[in-house]
C-alpha cells in the first residue's frame, strides 16, 4: 500500500493502523516546512514501513511508487484554506496538479489500484441545510475548497473515462493525536488545545455558536480502512458525527480536560474576512449503508485521549 502525505496527521494514523494489520506500507512525504509532516508520527512503526522523502509533483518518483500497489491513500496536500488565499498558485500546484500526476501514474502503471482521495467539507461552501448529504450543492467559498472540488472532479473523471477505481472521502473537522500544532492555520481545535495546555486565553471570534462536526482521528481511520476494501467506485462519501457541537462547546470540552487556560469571546478583528459557511453537520448515511461505518468516539472521550497524548509528547509538536 502507498500513503502520500504519510508523515502527516491522518496519513500517519492510517499507516499505524495498517501496520498493525500486517500490511506492507510505503510512505511518501515531502516534509514541507510548517505543513503537517512529522517523523515522530511514524516513530512507533519506523522499522515496519518504507519511508520515501519525496513530493507528489515528482512525476518520475510517483510513477515508480505506484507500481504494484493495490491501495493508494492520498493525503498529500496544502491543507490551509488561509494559505490558499495568500498562495493560490501553490495550492493549485499541490492540490490539483499533484493529484493529476498521481492519477496519470496510476492510469499508466497501476490501473488495478484503488485510490482514496482525502477531500473536505469545504467543497460545499455555504451550507443551505443540515444535515448536508453528498448531493448538497457544491459552491466553495475559498481557493482551498475550489481546488478540492476540482481534484474531486479529476478523480471522478478518471473513474468514468479510464475505469480507475477511485473513492473520495469528505472529512469535516478532524482532531486527535499526531495533529500539527505549531500554528493556527490548519486546525482550530488543535490550536485551541495548545493554547489551553500553555495556560493561555483562547480567543473566540464572534459568539462561538457556529456548529461543526468535530471527528476524532480513530473514526477517520476506520472509515478509510473500510473504504479501502469496500464502498462504490467513483463515489464521494461524507464522514460525520451524531453531535452538533458549537465552537464554544468544543473549547469548553478542551478546558475541562486540560484544567488549564480560559476562554474569551472577542469581536472579529478589523478587516477580517469572514467566510459565511453557516453551520455544518454531515449526513453520513451513505457510508453507513455501504460499509457499515459509524463514528464511535464522542467529543468528550476524543478530547480526553487527545489531551493525554499531547501532555505526554508535547515536545515533539510544540
Amino acid at each position: 500500500m502507498l500513503i502520500t502525505g504519510g508523515a502527516g496527521f491522518i496519513g500517519s494514523s492510517i499507516a499505524t493502523a495498517l501496520v498493525k494489520y500486517g500490511a506492507r506500507v510505503t510512505i511518501v512525504d515531502a516534509m514541507l516546512p510548517l505543513y503537517g509532516g512529522n517523523l515522530f508520527n511514524l516513530k512507533e512503526i519506523e522499522d515496519s514501513i518504507e519511508f520515501i522523502h519525496g513530493d507528489i509533483r515528482d512525476e518520475e518518483l510517483i510513477a515508480t511508487l505506484v507500481k504494484d500497489k493495490d491501495i493508494i491513500y492520498n493525503f498529500a496536500a496544502q491543507v490551509s484554506h488561509l494559505d490558499s488565499k495568500d498562495h493560490p498558485l501553490l495550492d493549485l500546484d499541490i492540490n490539483c496538479r499533484g493529484h493529476l500526476i498521481i492519477l496519470e501514474a496510476v492510469r499508466k502503471h497501476a490501473p488495478q489500484a484503488r485510490i482514496l482521495f482525502s477531500s473536505s467539507r469545504m467543497v460545499y461552501g455555504k451550507i443551505l441545510h443540515t444535515p448536508a448529504d453528498e448531493n448538497h450543492p457544491t459552491k466553495p467559498l475559498t481557493i482551498y475548497g475550489i481546488h478540492k472540488l476540482l481534484a474531486e472532479m479529476y478523480y471522478r473523471y478518471y473513474f468514468e473515462t479510464f475505469n480507475i477505481d477511485t473513492v473520495t472521502v469528505r472529512i469535516p473537522t478532524p482532531y486527535g493525536p499526531r495533529q500539527h500544532m505549531k500554528h493556527s492555520k490548519y486546525s482550530v481545535a488543535g490550536w485551541f488545545l495548545r493554547q489551553s495546555l500553555n495556560g493561555e486565553v483562547i480567543k473566540i471570534f464572534g459568539d462561538g455558536t457556529q456548529s461543526r462536526d468535530y471527528i476524532y482521528i480513530d473514526d477517520v481511520v476506520d472509515a478509510f480502512l473500510r473504504l479501502g476494501m469496500g464502498g462504490r467506485s467513483g463515489e464521494a462519501y461524507n464522514l460525520g458525527t451524531d453531535e452538533r457541537t458549537r465552537l464554544v462547546d468544543m473549547v469548553d470540552a478542551i478546558l475541562i480536560e486540560t484544567q488549564s487556560g480560559s476562554k474569551e469571546l472577542v469581536p472579529y478583528p478589523e478587516n477580517y474576512i469572514v467566510a459565511n459557511f453557516g453551520d455544518y453537520i454531515a449526513n453520513y448515511n451513505k457510508i453507513r449503508n455501504d460499509v457499515s461505518w459509524e463514528p464511535k468516539v464522542n467529543l468528550r472521550e476524543g478530547t480526553k485521549r487527545t489531551v493525554e497524548y499531547y501532555k505526554k509528547y508535547r515536545n515533539y509538536y510544540w
